[in-house]
């Protein structure tokens, strides 16, 4: 069985919050209300001092997308990816990707963001498999809430080693990439993990545990 790379997306491939992003889109486009943007920046200031409840997160910033079709929801991601995404990739974490490939690595990323953003933009960098917060959706509608275990500290091992069950991979040499707090779980439970642009409350940990620490613009 090959080697596992894992990636996080959000601020770790591409340097943005792919989330707030897309709800700066929703807005653009006249889909969410402006009103939404200073809540949900409070919400990320949460998120990077690790306090954020991501249920509460993905409660509030669903609730734009209930009672819309998934074919629907399905033609703005794709144009939101088209449009925005591209201009934010980091090109040593295409790069590192890419070495994984060239090793012949199988390649999973992991996020906290929802599904139907994450495999677009995972598929912009040739990956496949993707675990990401699952949605609920009835009769082909979504109904604005979330589905399952999400994605998001601990639940993302939890997530992985199911999914590692299912795949038949194992942990063993594997690698993670990961810039943020909220991940030492994940980080903890790969063989050679490797820290992006670390705030100074992770380098701190990084630097204890002599983890890589991997500057990426």
């Amino acid at each position: 069985m090959s080697t596992l790379a894992i990636f996080d997306m959000d601020e770790t491939l591409i340097r943005c919050d792919s989330s707030t992003l897309w709800l700066h889109y929703l807005v653009e486009k006249g889909l969410a209300p402006a009103t939404m943007l200073e809540v949900e920046s409070n919400m990320m200031q949460a998120y990077h001092a690790g306090t954020l409840s991501m249920q509460t997160y993905m409660d509030y910033t669903l609730s734009p997308l209930a009672g819309k079709s998934v074919a629907e929801v399905d033609a703005w991601a794709e144009d939101y990816v088209a449009r925005i995404v591209p201009h934010q990739v980091y090109a040593q974490g295409q790069a590192q990707v890419q070495w994984h490939k060239d090793q012949n690595h199988a390649l999973l990323i992991i996020s906290a963001t929802a599904e139907f953003i994450v495999r677009k933009i995972a598929a912009s960098f040739g990956v496949n498999d993707v675990i990401a917060i699952d949605l609920q959706t009835q009769d082909v509608l979504y109904t604005g809430a979330t589905r399952g275990v999400l994605s998001f500290r601990e639940g993302k091992v939890e997530r992985l080693q199911h999914w590692l069950s299912v795949q038949g991979h194992t942990l063993a040499g594997s690698y993670g990439y990961s810039d943020s707090l909220n991940d030492l779980p994940l980080l903890e439970a790969v063989e050679k993990p490797h820290v992006v642009n670390p705030s100074a409350k992770l380098q701190a940990i990084v630097a204890q545990r002599q983890w890589p620490q991997l500057a990426w613009q």
